[in-house]
């Protein structure tokens, strides 16, 4: 009887366990993950590399550094002689991934810096973590392998100037009596903007540079104003930032260029 009784006790504890669901504890992650576009479009200058301390962050009157370009997922810098450019990808987690870097191969006998070091790092990084303005690129939960400082992104010469049309595909555009202001466009440092004018409508649109004087135009519109009696090929003009990729300033002279050929259009800086 004894037995009976406790295999009866037995089973009910075993068949009120079955009834019940067992819950895994969820862990809130949420204060350990960074808003990754925190780390785009950023100059990040190199500032401890492999534990130790970079005395020269400057050379070649360059800062050493890296930018990650969100418009593309390309990595561009400077690697204290030459310039360096790959991809990278983002994933949750904080988990960052490199391409094998390509670089220019200028020789520097008195450069004082490692550059193979640095781009070794690109290789092996597999996270990062930021910490006010200061990023760390490390591998799984290692001591981190370099650590860059946010630094002022520079304006490119293009930026922020009003740029006059002065030839399109080598011809000297001149600006009709009726003409309501003279062919321009500005680049905007401010969300990458594009304003101007195309001789009959105001234009607007986007932007991208990349290291090696590479520009792309995007998005680009224009407002839907009709000017019969104005003598000028507003599609000729705006093609222009439909195929350009490249640009060439030579004091105040600018070039949109596509590939190596002869400039599509010709600009003049205006100062007012």
């Amino acid at each position: 009887m004894k037995i009976t009784a406790f295999a009866i006790i037995a089973l009910t504890i075993m068949s009120c366990n079955t009834g019940k669901t067992i819950t895994e504890p969820t862990v809130d992650n949420t204060e350990n993950k960074v808003n990754m576009s925190t780390i785009e479009n950023t100059k990040w200058i190199i500032n401890r590399l492999e534990g130790q301390d970079v005395a020269n962050k400057e050379q070649n009157g360059k800062e050493i550094h890296f930018i990650l370009n969100s418009e593309n997922n390309r990595i561009t810098g400077f690697s204290g002689c030459n310039t360096f450019m790959g991809t990278y990808k983002l994933e949750e987690g904080n988990r960052i991934s490199f391409s094998q870097m390509a670089s220019t191969r200028m020789a520097c006998p008195d450069a004082d810096f490692n550059e193979q070091q640095l781009l070794s790092i690109f290789e092996t990084a597999d996270n990062f973590t930021i910490a006010g303005d200061q990023l760390a690129l490390n591998k799984a939960k290692r001591a981190p392998l370099a650590i860059f400082k946010k630094g002022d992104m520079e304006l490119a010469p293009i930026v922020e100037k009003y740029w006059k049309l002065k030839t399109l595909e080598g011809k000297d555009v001149r600006m009709a009596d009726n003409q309501e202001r003279e062919i321009y466009f500005t680049l905007k440092s401010q969300d990458n903007r594009v304003t101007g004018f195309a001789g009959c409508n105001h234009i607007s649109g986007e932007y991208t540079l990349e290291e090696g004087n590479r520009i792309r135009f995007h998005n680009m519109a224009t407002t839907l104003k009709m000017c019969p009696e104005v003598d000028v090929n507003e599609s000729e003009f705006l093609q222009i930032f439909e195929i350009a990729d490249n640009y060439t300033i030579v004091d105040d002279v600018l070039s949109l260029n596509v590939g190596r050929r002869a400039p599509l259009a010709v600009f003049e800086a205006i100062y007012f």
